[in-house]
């Protein structure tokens, strides 16, 4: 038997060092610790799994396990990855409107396509609170975000409607519905539920229960495009929060649900039904007494009409432009930036001044009314479709002229459409749903045609025509170039066309002192001798030669004082002036003044550029202001919603103004504002020129103000256009008439005529505001006594500058210019007598028709003399 074993082989049993198994106990160890290890491991996986696969119920457990964490997983990727998060709600910022105040602080619009007004939770009547509650979620103070008896509900009743294209109700709590209408929105889906469900859990560990329901309060959109009570409470009922009677708070707290049907007429019953289940539930939870629920079941609805927010100012034109100015600089919706007009909540403090406002209206409206006087029916304002039908069938002419937005505030005039005609007699309808009968149709007028009307007794109106002639008015404070008044038609509600700053209209001789200017400028004075004659230029072959006008064709006149021809208004005079200067330097003067940047030909020295009524008030506004002249500005500052200064139109620095104590320097001053635009000795003399267009010129209709005061008419080619512009050493007013169309005005149709009147009535209508205060000359200018006619100096004789007719005036002159030629007393008084004897043999001849054209009748004796 020894011989059959095999020998040992040594290296072979020993143990081996490079191998990596050599500390394996169960390797070469068949029956060791090794195997038995094995043994038992297996052995509890093989138990488990039998046990999971001998078990139903375990199985199904280890499933749910697997499901829930693989929904957890779905829902972590679909719907909390992408959910903002809570902690923002302690910084939130809502949309708030923009609010305008005029120069006296007090309120006179706002900027918002919502109505909203934030309160704290301090400032919500408790018996509202139990409103909102009752209605829409009474287990608020102990939920922790989610009503789970709510929800089933909601579940149960989105599964019952479930294809049939009706909306299940929410079954949100109130925390929820602050998640939907701030953080995630409005969409009508499952995903949207689950978002509102986890943020409403978030919410309620980051705020406390008073401040979500502040912010639900202030948030909730209640219809009339009002979101929050105290917005709603002022649109329903035109009260605020506090003064809310039971029934009231009850109204509103039934809007949640359907806010544009309950407040509806149609829907009244229901509104109703639903107001009074409020106030049973009000009862049933303790919140009100069964005494005041009956009676206030007993009330009616008592809804407001539907109306805009009604502040005193009525300055469309003014605010319209300061709106678009705002969103120029802010933006417009809250994605522009922090400070939009419509959502930053933005305060902001103008130069609106609501007298001369008001009266820069009134006198533009007489203007336009006076011209349009007497002229038959021109046509409708606007036009709506009578074939366009709502959801019962009936023609929606209401909601059509509810769109519209067009409305009048004159006297008792109503804007209307008519609906029916029968022959000369049709109905009316308003925007407020009620009907009229309106007689004497004009044949043109049609159905569907929107018009004005006024009451003439019971439920009949008339017919009022507003001017097609339109216009616009701007005043301005010379000193500071602050925009204190501004109209651009007969009324904005009408169009939002703005003809003071968007009417580009040629400015006729309105542009004139800016001529003369620029001669001053370049050697010529006041009493310069200019010929009054025929004035003619070759413009080429292909159009040959060009004869300057006077207006009205009047002819020449010979040699006269610059002065005269700018208070006369001389074509002739003007264009020669021009020529002689230099064209390339007048339109430059004219730039200067920011009125406009023309090519130089002399048909722009009688303003034939276009130009806007704020450019030329502007301009007039730095001739009082010594040359120097702003930006015209309709903003002082804008503040954010937090009060915080962010844009000053005068943003001078005032270095020392704020220094704790006096260093014993002189008083710290602020620097000039604006630039010198024109020669400060030039200016004050065209000032003085243009003071005697009103005393003995084309503005004399002005004279008999008693102010100091100067300006200028104009008037264009057709006539298409009348101007005047002018003022005083405070206020400066311009003021134009046109078609905006440009057609003939009609043949008597003149700047003195039309346009200065309605400066005239401004004036009279605000006298109280002028002061009587003259203009002041600056360093530089010297005073000196002139013969009128002639120009030429006088040593004798008292001037008398206020009378039309006077020999004698003051003129401005700057250093070493003045007339060296002398005229004698006695010459003056000896043509004053045969002036006389002229005037005398007039009045013994008896009227005469004045002539054609517009001309000038007794020129040698009112002027003055053959110059």
């Amino acid at each position: 038997m020894a011989e059959d074993l095999p020998p040992i082989d040594v290296r072979r049993d020993a143990p081996n060092r490079d191998d990596p198994n050599r500390d394996d106990p169960g390797r070469d160890d068949p029956g060791g610790v090794g195997e038995h290890l094995r043994f038992r491991r297996g052995g509890l996986w093989s138990r488990l799994r039998g046990r999971v696969t001998g078990s139903r119920w375990l199985r199904r457990l280890l499933w749910l396990v697997l499901v829930l964490v693989v929904a957890r997983g779905l829902l972590w990727v679909t719907v909390e990855r992408t959910l903002p998060s809570a902690d923002t709600l302690l910084t939130y910022q809502p949309p708030l409107p923009t609010m305008v105040r005029g120069a006296d602080g007090q309120i006179v619009s706002s900027y918002a396509r919502e109505r909203r007004v934030q309160l704290r939770f301090v400032d919500f009547p408790p018996q509202l609170i139990n409103a909102f509650l009752s209605a829409e979620d009474k287990t608020f103070w102990t939920h922790g975000g989610v009503d789970l008896t709510g929800l089933a509900g909601a579940v149960v009743d989105y599964v019952t409607k479930y294809g049939s294209g009706e909306r299940a109700r929410g079954g949100s709590t109130i925390t929820q519905q602050v998640a939907k209408n701030i953080l995630i929105g409005n969409e009508y889906s499952v995903t949207r539920k689950l978002k509102e469900m986890l943020l409403a859990r978030r919410i309620e560990s980051v705020l406390t229960k008073q401040q979500i329901l502040e912010l639900y309060l202030n948030e909730i959109p209640l219809g009339r495009q009002s979101f929050g009570v105290q917005a709603a409470a002022r649109a329903y009922f035109d009260k605020d929060v506090g003064d809310l009677s039971l029934h009231e708070a009850a109204f509103l707290a039934i809007l949640p649900k359907a806010p544009e049907n309950y407040s509806r007429a149609r829907y009244a019953d229901k509104a109703l039904a639903r107001r009074n289940w409020v106030l049973d539930q009000m009862q049933k939870n303790g919140w009100a007494s069964a005494g005041d629920v009956a009676q206030a079941k007993a009330q009616p609805l008592g809804l407001v009409a539907r109306r805009s927010e009604n502040y005193t100012a009525d300055a469309g034109y003014f605010l319209e432009e300061v709106r678009r100015q705002l969103i120029d600089r802010f933006g417009e919706q809250a994605k522009d930036g922090p400070n939009s007009v419509y959502a930053g909540g933005l305060w902001v403090r103008t130069s609106l001044d609501q007298q001369l406002q008001t009266a820069a209206q009134d006198a533009l409206r007489a203007g336009l009314l006076r011209y349009g006087a007497g002229r038959p029916w021109h046509g409708p304002i606007a036009h709506i479709d009578m074939s366009s039908q709502d959801d019962d069938g009936q023609v929606n002419w209401q909601s059509q002229l509810i769109g519209s937005n067009l409305s009048i505030r004159y006297l008792d005039w109503r804007v209307a459409v008519l609906v029916s005609r029968r022959g000369t007699t049709g109905q009316i309808g308003f925007a407020d749903g009620k009907t009229g009968t309106l007689y004497g149709l004009p044949a043109a007028m049609k159905t569907g045609d929107v018009i004005t009307v006024a009451p003439a007794g019971g439920d009949t109106y008339a017919l009022r025509v507003v001017p097609e002639v339109s216009g616009g008015m701007v005043v301005e404070d010379p000193q500071s170039s602050r925009v204190l008044a501004m109209q651009g038609g007969f009324d904005a509600r009408l169009g939002s066309f703005n003809r003071a700053t968007q009417a580009e209209r040629q400015p006729g001789s309105t542009i004139k002192p800016f001529v003369y200017a620029t001669a001053l400028d370049n050697g010529m004075t006041p009493a310069s001798m200019i010929v009054d004659g025929t004035f003619c230029v070759y413009q080429g072959a292909a159009l040959g030669q060009k004869c300057f006008r006077n207006f009205g064709n009047e002819g020449a006149s010979g040699n006269h004082t610059m002065r005269w021809g700018l208070e006369q208004s001389r074509n002739l005079m003007t264009v020669r002036v021009a020529n002689d200067t230099g064209m390339d330097k007048v339109v430059r003067t004219i730039k200067s003044v920011g009125i406009g940047d023309y090519q130089p030909y002399l048909s722009m020295a009688l303003g034939a550029g276009d130009t806007t009524v704020i450019r030329m008030v502007n301009a007039y506004a730095a001739l009082a202001n010594h040359g120097r002249q702003r930006e015209p500005s309709l903003i002082d500052y804008v503040q954010d919603r937090n009060g915080k200064v962010i844009w000053r139109a005068d943003n001078r620095a005032c270095t020392g103004c704020s220094m704790p104590q006096w260093d014993g320097q002189p008083m710290p001053r602020l620097r000039p504002a604006g630039r010198q635009a024109l020669d400060a000795r030039t200016a004050y003399q065209v000032v003085h020129m243009l003071e005697g267009v009103v005393v003995r010129g084309t503005a004399e209709t002005l004279h008999d103000l008693g102010l100091p005061l100067f300006g200028k008419t104009g008037t264009t080619s057709g006539p298409t256009n009348v101007w005047f512009v002018g003022g005083s050493p405070e206020i400066i007013a311009g003021v134009y008439m046109g078609y905006d169309q440009p057609r003939s005005l009609g043949g008597y149709a003149q700047g003195g005529r039309l346009a200065a009147p309605v400066f005239k009535q401004f004036v009279l209508s605000t006298r109280a505001r002028w002061a009587d205060v003259p203009f002041t000359a600056p360093p530089g200018v010297s005073m000196v006594k002139i013969d009128r006619v002639s120009g030429k100096r006088v040593f004798g004789g008292t001037p008398q500058d206020d009378e039309k007719k006077a020999a004698i005036i003051w003129e401005a002159f700057k250093p070493d210019t003045e007339p060296r030629r002398t005229v004698q007393p006695t010459e003056i008084t000896a043509r004053a007598a045969v002036l006389d004897a002229l005037r005398k043999a007039r009045a013994a001849r008896g009227p005469v028709a004045p002539p054609q054209g517009g001309g000038e009748e007794n020129f040698v004796e009112d002027q003055g003399g053959i110059y």
